[in-house]
């Protein structure tokens, strides 16, 4: 899959067409994660994903989407821009997003707003090294796999534990099912809901 005018039209097309669910917060937090669309040197359509610092305070070395809480007065998409530029160094000008997922309801008391930017840089980014450990451009032709996503079942609930095995490692939810969300609307153009898919119990916290 290249990072063409063809994809950006049609990822721009989707995520136009798609009808988000939200989620009321309800006294839990509000949070947004910059879901991001960005060439690889070989030109291949890829999506920015980071593993998090092992200093950080909460989910130390978890899989994560680039973003954090969203500040009293901010948009959604304000946040994510903001968080983008001090978690990677990525700085997108105001307006450039295509678009919002389904809110995500966590476990540990967050209301994920996933928002869809694209940006054709190529150059060097600068991760933060008090936030990320290590900074991935995911190509999309890694998620096209028979065994993804990966369901599995815990006693802790009734609901199935999604995983993407990417990178060499399990990504789990949240950042598992936005992923997967994703992949299925901008790329496949499918309204696929992933707010029931449950995290796994060391994600609870």
């Amino acid at each position: 899959m290249r990072f063409d005018e063809e994809f950006l039209a049609r990822a721009r097309a989707n995520v136009d067409g798609f009808e988000r669910r939200g989620v009321a917060v309800d006294g839990r937090k509000a949070a947004a994660v910059a879901v991001v669309l960005v060439p690889d040197e070989e030109g291949r359509a890829c999506f920015l994903l980071t593993k998090r610092a092992p200093t950080l305070r909460a989910h130390t070395g978890q899989w994560a989407l680039p973003g954090g809480r969203v500040d009293v007065g901010e948009t959604p998409e304000q946040a994510a821009l903001r968080e983008l530029d001090e978690e990677v160094g990525l700085r997108l000008p105001g307006g450039s997003a295509l678009g919002l997922l389904d809110d995500y309801p966590t476990r540990s008391g967050f209301v994920i707003t996933p928002v869809v930017f694209s940006s054709d840089h190529l150059g060097p980014l600068t991760p933060n090294p008090s936030e990320v450990a290590r900074l991935y451009r995911v190509p999309f032709a890694d998620l096209e796999r028979p065994d993804l996503p990966r369901l599995v079942s815990i006693p802790e609930s009734d609901r199935p534990v999604i995983q993407l095995p990417i990178l060499g490692a399990l990504i789990h939810a949240p950042t598992a099912a936005v992923i997967y969300q994703m992949l299925e609307v901008v790329a496949r153009g499918r309204s696929t809901r992933v707010d029931h898919f449950e995290q796994p119990v060391w994600a609870w916290r």
